[in-house]
């Protein structure tokens, strides 16, 4: 998958679950394509789906945060965005590495499509309408970065008629 769809999948999950931890989830989101980077700039070269994306890895280390220590929930998301990406790769027809003593490669839906398939990208945009959705029918509406109530703000007195009036068109 393309980084977009891997930020796009892992973003969307986590702004349901904890919105403040989005942005680190993205960063898990593609933790294993970079690690790759920065194993090349010292000299280790693996090859693309190989050692740092290991399903198991990812895996035990997400639940390990998850349950038994973790600094305000940062590895939790970091490690939940890495098996996001894992979950993701192994849609493709290359697929991903179960574990690192099987040299069986691990697929989710028969591996049935290649990276930057047009499918890639409508179920990234499943995902985040499901997500979406999800989060509005819970109630969740809380947390949407810039998309302004203004006349929520207006009607609580936060803010003027003057300024409502001057933003009350404006989406973002």
């Amino acid at each position: 998958m393309k980084w977009l769809n891997h930020s796009l999948i892992a973003g969307a999950i986590c702004a349901v679950v904890s919105p403040p931890h989005v942005a680190v989830c993205l960063a898990g989101a593609t933790a294993p394509d970079w690690f790759e980077y920065i194993l090349k700039v010292v000299n280790k070269h693996v090859k693309h789906r190989g050692p740092t994306h290991v399903l198991t890895h990812w895996l035990v280390a997400a639940l390990a945060f998850t349950f038994i220590w973790d600094f305000h929930g940062i590895g939790t998301a970091f490690c939940w965005g890495g098996v996001s990406h894992i979950l993701t790769d192994a849609m493709t027809v290359s697929g991903v590495p179960f574990s690192p003593y099987s040299d069986r490669r691990f697929h989710l839906f028969g591996g049935r499509f290649r990276t930057g398939d047009p499918v890639e990208y409508a179920i990234a945009a499943g995902v985040v309408v499901l997500c979406i959705g999800f989060s509005h029918a819970v109630g969740n509406t809380d947390f949407i970065p810039f998309m302004f109530d203004w006349s929520g703000m207006y009607e609580s007195g936060l803010i003027d008629a003057k300024e409502w009036k001057t933003n009350r068109f404006r989406l973002l």
